[in-house]
């Protein structure tokens, strides 16, 4: 149970939002209407020759992995929030995660880059 939430907190967030990203940085048009923010990502992104564009997006991808580690840190109660005392607890399916989420994604990722 742990293990496929784990896998689908990957598949769900980290690959469909690189394809989502990817996607967007290839076919915006950008016109007077694009939000700043876009118009200069999109504007890095199509200066890049296409190795870079795939660096570019590992990088997206390795800070889309910390993040969820790191969220996954605090619900486990291995890392802290800084000035907050509360402490949180994630259940699936009314079962406590054991502080386990954490380190079983990273063990997911692991075997993941093994397979690459």
């Amino acid at each position: 149970m742990k293990e496929i939430f784990v896998k689908s907190l990957y598949e769900s967030i980290v690959k469909e939002n690189l394809k989502l990203y990817r996607h967007l940085f290839e076919t915006t048009n950008v016109g007077p209407k694009t939000d700043e923010y876009w118009r200069t990502a999109i504007g890095l992104f199509n200066s890049l020759t296409e190795e870079n564009k795939d660096i570019l997006m590992s990088i997206i991808e390795q800070t889309m992995i910390d993040t969820i580690s790191n969220m996954l840190g605090i619900i486990d109660g291995s890392a802290t929030l800084k000035d907050c005392s509360l402490e949180p607890k994630l259940l699936l399916d009314s079962k406590d995660t054991e502080g386990e989420l954490q380190d079983l994604f990273l063990e997911f990722i692991e075997e993941r880059d093994s397979d690459i």
